[in-house]
């Protein structure tokens, strides 16, 4: 049973969603204290957040037993990443969930700015008629700068575009074919901030864009220039803000996200040229149900180490019911955990090669399984999360490569591990039904179930030595289920991988490799 700590207030629909599944307990404690998770927190498999609790290092590390951290939201700001990541643990958040939402609130507060809808509202309140007072201005042919075109950006730009407006748009991550698609303009950072009459904000809150706006960003904007920001408080140094909206020098702004949530002090309250709303980017029901079906959908598969639609710490990778990645996830991880065991050397170098029809898919997934077995034996945290991460830590260099032309089956998944002369070969075939098998031992062809327990030995190619190994295992009652045997030259080596019944004690090797003619012998457990 996998325990759900909850403390963001989500949508019941999300909640009914978990009551619904076999092996998920949940405790929905919304808006607990710090310090009251932090008490509780230690017997908890996943923590479901919203953007109230901070989930650093000391949280984690009062939780041994966590997997998954879900942001029921866009933001990780409030989450140690990295951290999560080194300890091998899934972060997991709801992308895309709230942009109609959080677009439509960026176009409110850009009418609101512009026909000075608020001002004229509280004047009216006073039973005040001044018409002249609130003059404002049109959308019609206004430059529209977006920083940032991903889900609301781009969702923005249709929207600018309905009120005519001119729109362009700074993103350096993007392809010069999503600007294509979105009919945005594409412009560098300099010219965004030289002419646009408006500029929106639509990007994390990261080392990168934290201040990305200060005075000397301000001084190169048009006189007059109105700011939007419903991405993340920080992005805009308020100081600079509030000095450039007394100097008029800003015109008007909107802002939705805060440098501290809640403002302890809100001098922008004093300016009725700034419409202001407390983080509501996502507050619509609508929004609020698609979050909370998102995030309640996610924990569980995320839990039982499924593949999950937006993973944070590691590649989303969409697994379609055609694909054949889907089928070799288990095989691949199982040839990992048997390279570990069977390999002598500490390699330095891992290649890794999709065969056939595999090679036509993403097989991100791939990498990260046979990672996964391949490092778990010696590093407790290791997952799908940390894999490229201890990889390169232990200095394993990974390349990939494809051979779609390969045509011995209708796909393979194959790996080289290297060190200096040292060489080790394994491959894997999922045939259909599906069913996964070991089909490649260095230069040894075989078709083997990944599962069990198995005695791999080599030993010199000459008569008696079947007979030697199975007259060991014949008296100390160890039963062979699969016995798999090849060489490489006659007269060379032999290789014998047999599946047993029964584990093989430490005993039962050492008299095996006392045996004249067996030159190794090594047990692997999948």
């Amino acid at each position: 049973m996998y325990r759900v700590l909850i403390t963001g207030d989500i949508h019941p629909n999300g909640l009914k969603k978990l009551e619904q599944e076999r092996d998920i307990e949940f405790q929905f404690s919304p808006d607990l204290p710090y310090e009251d998770v932090l008490r509780i927190i230690q017997p908890f498999h996943c923590i479901l957040s919203r953007s109230e609790t901070r989930v650093n290092k000391e949280m984690i590390e009062a939780a041994p037993e966590l997997k998954v951290i879900a942001r029921a939201g866009v933001g990780v700001g409030n989450i140690d990443v990295e951290y999560a990541t080194e300890r091998g643990i899934l972060v997991i958040n709801t992308p895309g969930k709230n942009t109609n939402s959080a677009a439509e609130l960026t176009m409110g507060l850009l009418l609101s700015a512009f026909r000075k809808i608020v001002p004229a509202h509280q004047s009216m309140q006073s039973l005040n008629w001044d018409r002249h007072r609130f003059n404002g201005g049109e959308l019609l042919n206004k430059c529209l700068g977006i920083i940032g075109l991903g889900n609301v950006g781009h969702r923005v730009a249709r929207y600018a575009k309905a009120f005519d407006m001119k729109v362009q748009a700074f993103d350096p991550y993007l392809a010069d074919e999503v600007f294509e698609r979105h009919g945005v303009q594409k412009v560098d950072w300099i010219t965004l901030l030289n002419t646009s009459d408006v500029i929106t904000f639509h990007v994390p809150l990261n080392d990168e864009t934290r201040g990305m706006i200060s005075e000397m960003e301000i001084e190169r904007m048009k006189p007059g220039v109105i700011l939007l920001n419903t991405a993340r408080g920080g992005v805009i140094d308020e100081t600079s803000l509030l000095n450039a909206l007394h100097s008029e020098h800003v015109a008007a702004a909107g802002i939705d996200t805060w440098e501290v949530e809640p403002p302890r002090d809100n001098p922008f309250s004093q300016l009725p040229q700034v419409v202001m709303s407390p983080h509501i980017g996502a507050s619509t029901s609508e929004a609020q149900i698609r979050i909370a079906e998102s995030i309640a959908t996610q924990v569980p598969r995320a839990l039982r180490g499924e593949v999950v639609d937006f993973p944070v710490n590691m590649p989303s990778v969409k697994v379609l019911p055609t694909s054949p990645v889907r089928h070799y996830t288990t095989l691949v991880e199982k040839m990992g955990m048997f390279s570990s065991q069977f390999l002598d050397f500490q390699p330095n170098q891992l290649e890794i090669k999709y065969r056939g029809s595999l090679a036509k898919w993403d097989t991100s997934l791939l990498r990260l399984c046979f990672l996964k077995g391949f490092l778990q034996a010696a590093h407790d945290h290791a997952s799908y999360v940390n894999a490229d991460q201890l990889a390169e830590s232990v200095g394993l260099h990974v390349a990939e490569d494809t051979d779609p032309g390969f045509t011995d089956y209708e796909s393979a998944f194959k790996c080289c591990f290297k060190l200096k002369g040292k060489q080790f070969t394994i491959g894997g075939v999922v045939f259909s039904g599906p069913h996964p098998r070991i089909t490649l031992i260095n230069d040894f062809v075989c078709e083997l179930e990944a599962s069990g327990t198995m005695l791999v030995t080599t030993n010199s190619d000459k008569p008696g030595m079947i007979g030697v190994i199975g007259v060991c295992l014949g008296k100390h009652q160890i039963n062979i289920n699969q016995f798999e045997l090849g060489r490489n030259v006659r007269g060379g080596e032999a290789m014998a991988v047999i599946s047993v019944d029964q584990d093989i004690s430490k005993d039962i090797l050492d008299e095996l490799i006392s045996n004249d003619g067996i030159i190794s012998v090594r047990k692997i457990v999948l």
